[in-house]
């Protein structure tokens, strides 16, 4: 009998979880797939306003597969990735204090696409030390229900999970602020101390390591402290 209640427990997670969680893998994926397609009407549209300016100011486009893509900014490189994996949230998240999450807690599970900004010349001197940063993450669940979690403007507020269904409007919206979040975040001066000592081998070899990383900030961590600290400002 216990086993038949096991195997019971079992069939009930396929047929309703595992399911779901497929689901929202078809739904982020083909979300992706509009990503491109509005990373590449920005990069036509933009470069259009842009005739007539330094040609080296441009947008330029770029699939990296199936699961990356890449938009040159400039000097700034905006890496957009999306998670293979379906992630729940944790306890103690916003999320849970919508209705729209705990009257169907199968609402909360959600795919993940990331949103991370480098500078172009870490990628184009093979800089491997270099810093990139996670600027925001875009949450979508089987609904096509969304919220975007972020630095500052990046930071869309939870309460629209639910009713806020993710379309070609919404993520140019997004791209966009991020574009500009990236633009803004400047380059700073690494402290003296940390860059005062080289190696012949470092300047040599032009690899850097820890001590000559280049990021627009260094020690930068991305958590909830950060979002809700920017979204307030």
């Amino acid at each position: 009998m216990e086993n038949q209640n096991t195997q019971q427990k079992i069939q009930n997670l396929l047929a309703e979880k595992a399911i779901v969680k497929q689901k929202i893998y078809d739904n982020t994926l083909e979300v992706f797939g509009l990503i491109k397609e509005v990373l590449k009407e920005i990069e036509e549209d933009f470069n259009d306003k842009l005739k007539g300016y330094d040609k080296r100011v441009k947008l330029e486009y770029n699939d990296r597969g199936k699961y990356e893509a890449e938009l040159k900014v400039a000097g700034d490189l905006l890496i957009f990735s999306m998670h293979t994996n379906v992630f729940e949230f944790d306890r103690d998240h916003s999320i849970w204090k919508l209705s729209y999450v705990a009257d169907n807690v199968l609402n909360s599970y959600c795919g993940i696409i990331n949103i991370y900004n480098f500078l172009a010349d870490s990628f184009k001197y093979n800089r491997l030390e270099d810093l990139g940063y996670l600027i925001g993450r875009i949450f979508v669940n089987r609904e096509y229900h969304y919220f975007v979690e972020g630095k500052r403007q990046m930071g869309f507020l939870y309460n629209n999970f639910g009713s806020a269904v993710i379309d070609k409007k919404s993520l140019r919206a997004i791209i966009e602020t991020a574009i500009m979040y990236a633009l803004e975040f400047d380059l700073l001066v690494p402290p003296y101390d940390v860059v005062k000592i080289a190696s012949v081998v470092q300047l040599n070899t032009k690899i850097e390591n820890a001590k000559l990383q280049t990021g627009k900030r260094l020690g930068f961590r991305f958590n909830s402290d950060d979002v809700l600290e920017e979204k307030e400002q």
